[in-house]
């Protein structure tokens, strides 16, 4: 009997010390099957929560970018208020989702934790973005462009001023929300979270411009619009009916009066004002090297040869310096590009004549019927100046108008982006803070590639208003270094052969060969990227030199070109671009009609 007892205790030891070890173990998997319930859940939840927050973004994008909201600005700033709350508590539910003990450690599981982690990081860019960056930008605009009853005044430029620094901590922000979602895994075994991290990011774009736009709005604009005294600005209104590197001819002009937030313009003229007025500006020697022969700073028609819009405006400046002895604070330009987006919004200016110039007719009327309306030049430059006048005078008007103010706000950010409308200042600290924007019209300085096409006219016809241009920019192998890329540029002479009036036509040049009415004469340039080199050129599929230069560390290859009326001519660039892995910066010259430019995929460089 003892030894029996003695194996009953030992067998007894036994199935105590397995369920020690049964005990944890099954308590470990009720706690994982929990947690993995519980992460599948919740993520469901977040899921749809995030969803909801991305359709409440994209119902945002979509009244911000309405060029003819139906409702007053007031109450389309309502609907934007609420779009932005609906996503904020949206994004706020599926970040409370995916924290905690559970979702952190499961999101660091090899493999299986690379769509939890991006999912993760989704929830908590999106509560960022909807709590940090976009209610300061709402009520930003909210104050410039509120219904403020039947007299709006003049820009809130204090309140503007004040909410500098909100903007620039939603800036960065928004810089900061950017960046971090650019390093979630992109490509896990769960195509939704990829799928939303790609959507997320594809709203971050734009979001995070607007934003670092507004910060640079609200340090500049104030003073630049008066709030520490009146500022003064040359407009310059471009015709790209005769293109030059900036867009077209300079024009009419006026000077713009800015003080305290309120707009004026004053000293209407034409280009034969200041056509023979000499400005004493340094620009450098490599300027002078490729435009000094056509006297930009002395022939007003010339002083924007340059794509690089401050050349053009400190020449503007200085000969308007040399007229009158007064200083400006700045230029602008525009074209009727631009004015037809403003027009839109503004609404209709009347002419003294009875002519009524819209959004829909100031482009051909100004660039193309006006030229066979008035045959006596004198006539036709005193008409594009009541066109100048009377368009003034709406858009100030309408710059007053609770009603029109926000989407005019919106159409003059448009034309801005687009780059139809140029400003430059004489004050270096808000100068460094323009030309970094597309507005500032600078040659690009940053480390991407450039496909930079600028045509200019060179017969002293209007026949480019008939100009289509096209640009494929396609990179192939790399070499030692180097990147091997073909630029093909196809030009297309639309004019009619018949029926156009001779100043339309005429060819100052007086070429040395015979020419029909229609055929045009271009200078072409192509801004290639810094340290690229040309290999071979060909047009229309024969070998072809052409001229080179240097503009602010790019090399310009120039080919001076016949246009015969309804051709097509196809110039071909075989060049040696150092590597990068970067998409080119477009430069796309604002003319009649927009550029259409190509550029092909391509792979980074092995090796």
């Amino acid at each position: 009997m003892p030894r029996l007892k003695s194996l009953n205790l030992r067998a007894v030891g036994r199935l105590l010390r397995q369920r020690h070890v049964r005990l944890p173990v099954c308590a470990a998997a009720v706690l994982l099957l929990a947690g993995v319930g519980w992460v599948a859940v919740t993520g469901v939840l977040a899921r749809g929560e995030l969803l909801a927050a991305q359709r409440s973004l994209e119902t945002l994008r979509g009244q911000l970018a309405a060029d003819s909201p139906p409702r007053g600005s007031a109450q389309r700033l309502q609907s934007v208020e609420t779009a932005v709350d609906r996503a904020a508590r949206h994004a706020a539910r599926a970040h409370r989702l995916t924290t905690g003990p559970v979702w952190y450690p499961a999101a660091h599981l090899p493999f299986l934790g690379g769509p939890l982690r991006t999912v993760r990081g989704v929830a908590e860019a999106s509560d960022r973005l909807t709590h940090e960056v976009l209610p300061p930008l709402v009520r930003t605009a909210a104050h410039m462009g509120a219904d403020a009853g039947d007299d709006a005044g003049p820009l809130d430029l204090a309140a503007l001023r004040q909410a500098a620094p909100t903007l620039e901590r939603a800036a960065h922000s928004a810089s900061e929300v950017r960046t971090d979602v650019d390093e979630l895994p992109r490509s896990t075994w769960l195509s939704a979270a990829d799928k939303a991290r790609a959507r997320l990011a594809q709203q971050l774009g734009p979001i995070s411009t607007a934003t670092d736009h507004a910060a640079m709005a609200a340090r500049v604009i104030p003073p630049m619009l008066g709030t520490d005294g009146p500022r003064r600005y040359l407009v310059v209104f471009e015709n790209a009916a005769e293109a030059r590197g900036t867009g077209g001819l300079p024009g009419a002009f006026a000077v713009l009066t800015a003080e305290g937030g309120r707009l004026s313009f004053e000293d209407f003229g034409n280009d034969t004002e200041l056509s023979d007025v000499r400005a004493a500006v340094d620009l450098p020697d490599e300027y002078a090297r490729l435009y000094g022969p056509n006297a930009p700073t002395s022939t007003w028609v010339n002083t924007n040869l340059s794509p690089h819009f401050p050349y053009a405006a400190r020449i503007w400046t200085a000969a308007w310096r040399a007229h009158t002895g007064r200083r400006l604070d700045g230029a602008i330009s525009l074209d009727p590009g631009a004015l037809s987006g403003l027009l839109a919004q503004s609404g209709s200016a009347s002419l003294a004549d009875g002519t009524v110039v819209t959004g829909a007719n100031v482009v051909d009327l100004t660039q193309r019927t006006s030229y066979a309306a008035y045959e006596n030049v004198d006539e036709r430059k005193a008409f594009f100046l009541d066109v100048a006048r009377a368009v003034a005078d709406r858009l100030m008007g309408a710059m007053d108008d609770p009603a029109r103010r926000l989407p005019l706000f919106t159409a003059l950010r448009q034309q801005l982006q687009e780059g139809r409308i140029k400003v430059w200042s004489a004050h270096p600290e808000e100068q460094r803070e323009v030309r970094k924007r597309p507005f500032g019209g600078a040659l690009p300085d940053g480390p991407a590639p450039l496909a930079g096409l600028v045509v200019t006219n060179a017969a002293g016809t209007k026949l480019d208003y008939y100009l289509d241009r096209h640009l494929v920019w396609e990179p192939g192998r790399c070499r030692a270094g180097e990147r091997e890329v073909t630029v093909t540029v196809r030009l297309s002479n639309r004019a009619p052969s018949s029926g156009l009036p001779s100043y339309v036509t005429q060819r100052v040049d007086e070429p040395p060969y015979p020419t029909r009415p229609g055929d045009n004469r271009l200078l072409v340039s192509y801004f290639a990227s810094k340290q690229s080199g040309l290999t071979e050129a060909t047009l229309d599929g024969r070998p072809v030199l052409l001229a080179s230069g240097e503009e602010r560390g790019h090399p310009v290859y120039i080919l001076d070109l016949e246009m015969p009326v309804g051709s097509t001519r196809t110039l071909v660039l075989h060049l040696l671009e150092q590597r990068s892995d970067l998409p080119p910066t477009v430069l796309r010259q604002p003319l009649v009609h927009p550029l259409h430019a190509t550029v092909r995929p391509y792979g980074p460089c092995e090796g």
